[in-house]
């Protein structure tokens, strides 16, 4: 898609971490942006930055997109203010940390709210006036997590993986009509994400999980996990304009080597378990220690 200063990009999630990154990346090329999150604030901030970097307008739009009406509120609002939608990037997301059977039904219904059925709020209103243009691209940002399982955190591994079936299914519809439809699935990104899941700090845990498989790796005799270095909100946001400009033919994948790991747990689950034998028992160590403690 060529990007012109009539190009209007949405972004939930668009207060921090990647979706703060990709308004940003964004604005250089001189669109039209529309920020949503919950936080006002910080979505002032973002966009102050966007209109330094040249974005030919940013409008602000504080939204809960686990809210229907909101969410239809949000696409309405845009076309109302720009004449149009072509770019909607879903990055709103929120993780968990907690064991299967200590994840509440509220807990279980908020990780799906956030990263599974708003897909469902905003694309569904997006997708008429996308229609009517002949053209948009939906992109949804996942995770790796939609692809593999990682401990104590099920509910949003679960709700990542609902994210990768909403955009197969919702590819099956929009051929033959212009509009792509894309999902990215990044492994781990420098943000607060980490810090901020609901339950408990799932970043500290797994950070403590990496340092405890290497004593494992070593007393064990067995390979490293094969984890993925991290990324920049920066880089991944690059990747993401890369995506809109040439929309590709299959799902995305940030980090180096993931992709190569998708394939094997499609292939062979038990094969990929056992190479990331350390790193998951290490968060299994982690997380028991922490609840004696408790």
């Amino acid at each position: 898609m060529e990007l012109t200063p009539e190009t209007v990009v949405l972004i939930t999630g668009a207060s921090s971490g990647i979706g703060a990154a990709t308004a940003c990346r964004f604005a250089q090329e001189g669109v039209c942006l529309v920020l949503a999150a919950r936080r006002r604030e910080r979505l002032e901030a973002v966009a102050a930055e966007c209109r330094q970097r040249g974005a030919s307008r940013v409008l602000v739009m504080p939204t809960d997109v686990t809210v229907p009406e909101q969410g239809k509120a949000l696409v309405r609002q845009t076309v109302e203010h720009c004449g149009r939608l072509d770019v909607l990037i879903h990055n709103a997301g929120q993780g968990n940390c907690a064991s299967v059977e200590e994840t509440t039904p509220e807990q279980l219904w908020r990780m799906f709210a956030v990263n599974a059925f708003a897909l469902w709020y905003i694309t569904a209103p997006a997708l008429p006036v996308m229609k009517a243009q002949g053209r948009g691209h939906v992109v949804v940002i996942s995770s790796v997590a939609g692809k593999w399982g990682y401990p104590y955190n099920s509910a949003y591994v679960a709700a990542k993986h609902a994210a990768v079936g909403f955009v197969a299914a919702l590819r099956t519809e929009l051929l033959g009509t212009g509009i792509e439809a894309t999902v990215v699935c990044p492994a781990a990104v420098d943000t607060e994400w980490g810090m901020v899941t609901e339950g408990g700090p799932l970043g500290v845990l797994f950070q403590e999980g990496v340092r405890r498989s290497k004593q494992i790796a070593q007393e064990r005799g067995l390979p490293l996990a094969p984890l993925p270095k991290i990324l920049s909100p920066e880089q991944v946001a690059e990747q993401l304009l890369e995506v809109v400009r040439h929309p590709p033919e299959g799902d995305v994948f940030t980090h180096p080597g993931t992709e190569q790991l998708a394939v094997l747990v499609a292939q062979n689950r038990r094969a990929f378990e056992e190479q990331m034998l350390p790193f998951y028992l290490g968060v299994q160590q982690v997380y028991r220690e922490w609840q004696r403690d408790a």
